[in-house]
């Protein structure tokens, strides 16, 4: 089923105290432009979370942020007890060499490096686990988002792919005008020589000559495949740059029948078609 290629996906859990919860944003892009933002606690499992990304989303500008809210009881820092004791006992051996009035030690020492310190965490399997199957859930909730999105796409397209097939056969009418025209013309023009004497059957060569230029039978029957083959396309998974393919020669054969209309109301429907062809070409950038 043919999908978007933006979305949004969230996912959250608790493990341990810690409330995790891991967000996904996807734009269109033609390759996959993955991003991740985590603690410092998950850089070891980065590549694993990377992993399941690049595997649920194949492709896209796709920004991965992941946020940690610590509970109550959790404790993330400690004091550096015996780095304190030594700074009190420096400080207060300087101010009494320096007969200084007793200080405030504990408030400058607070404020020196390294006083504070981070416990490090350890991460292991069960939180691996945890967080490689948090992401996964964030990945199918945006994927989930996808598909709605690629369902209305995929109405879109179908309309439009049916308007380029309608104006297709309303040009039909005016095929025939175009040959009388030019019969007309050069007939005109033949009647303007002085002694009006001239070769009815080179006239009728040249006609035969204009009749194969403006015959456009071929073109119309490799539109309509082309057409018939984007409507099959679309409903296959992962599409997008197969259908943008296809668009391409839909518009090859559109710019031909152009030039060889010359007729303005044909032209007229031509244009409609190339407007049409031009929404599909803009959302098709933005298809999975």
């Amino acid at each position: 089923m043919l999908q978007s290629m933006t979305g949004f996906g969230k996912a959250t859990g608790s493990f341990e105290g810690k409330k995790v919860s891991v967000e996904i944003r996807a734009l269109n892009s033609k390759t996959m432009d993955l991003s991740i933002r985590c603690p410092s606690v998950y850089r070891p499992i980065e590549a694993n979370i990377r992993k399941v990304a690049q595997t649920e989303m194949e492709r896209g500008k796709v920004d991965v942020n992941i946020n940690i809210e610590e509970s109550g009881d959790a404790k993330s820092v400690a004091v550096n007890r015996s780095l304190v004791k030594a700074y009190y006992e420096d400080l207060k051996s300087v101010n009494e060499e320096i007969c200084e009035k007793s200080q405030d030690y504990l408030s400058m020492i607070m404020r020196l490096p390294d006083v504070m310190v981070s416990e490090k965490e350890e991460l292991n399997d069960d939180e691996t686990t945890f967080m490689t199957n948090l992401t996964k859930e964030a990945c199918d909730k945006l994927n989930g988002f996808r598909s709605q999105e690629g369902e209305a796409l995929i109405i879109e397209f179908t309309e439009r792919i049916e308007d380029i097939r309608r104006l297709m056969i309303e040009i039909e009418p005016f095929e025939p005008m175009r040959v009388a025209a030019v019969r007309e013309r050069m007939q005109k023009q033949l009647d303007e020589i002085e002694n009006g004497q001239y070769d009815p059957h080179r006239l009728e060569q040249e006609l035969i000559f204009y009749v194969e230029k403006f015959d456009i039978a071929e073109e119309k029957m490799r539109l309509t495949n082309h057409l018939d083959y984007f409507l099959e396309t679309m409903k296959m998974k992962s599409t997008g740059r197969k259908l943008g393919f296809i668009t391409q020669e839909i518009g090859r054969e559109i710019n031909t029948l152009g030039s060889k209309s010359n007729q303005a109301d044909m032209q007229k429907k031509v244009v409609e078609m190339k407007d049409n062809l031009e929404k599909i070409k803009e959302q098709v950038l933005n298809t999975l």
